[in-house]
């Protein structure tokens, strides 16, 4: 019974520190996380170039829609969306949109600007090149 109330004796100096394996096996994991995070953030960023794009086109698909309601027949370029058109029946609309929006910074290869093309069968397409992928917009 008087075990319980003595007092256990504090060995110093012995299990208190870090060895050097210990070190070693906590740098080597530092490694390994960082060799997979570093990719995987690349990766993000070139998907979000891809999105920007994406979300870009869509929004001119949009604008190229309005007008061709508007006017009756495609614009001839881009930059014709960011201005007052005024149609046949002599109604102003517009502009359809602020800026033509610039591509994506950055990649591997650069975003180019957005590309427009247009029939006289009334079709057009939106096309932008860049971080090694084309898209095409209808």
């Amino acid at each position: 019974m008087f075990d319980l109330w003595r007092k256990r004796r504090v060995v110093r100096g012995k299990g208190v520190g870090l060895t050097l394996i210990d070190l070693m096996v906590v740098v080597c994991v530092i490694g390994v996380v960082a060799a997979i995070a570093i990719p995987l953030h690349a990766n993000a960023q070139a998907r979000a170039r891809i999105e920007k794009a994406q979300s870009d086109m869509q929004m001119l698909a949009s604008a190229v829609r309005m007008y061709v309601a508007h006017m009756g027949t495609l614009p001839l370029a881009l930059t014709v969306l960011t201005s007052v058109a005024v149609n046949g029946q002599n109604q102003r609309a517009g502009p359809f949109m602020e800026s033509v929006p610039a591509p994506p910074p950055g990649g591997t290869p650069m975003w180019g600007a957005y590309g427009y093309t247009s029939s006289t069968v009334g079709t057009f397409s939106i096309t932008a090149t860049g971080d090694g992928t084309t898209i095409v917009v209808p």
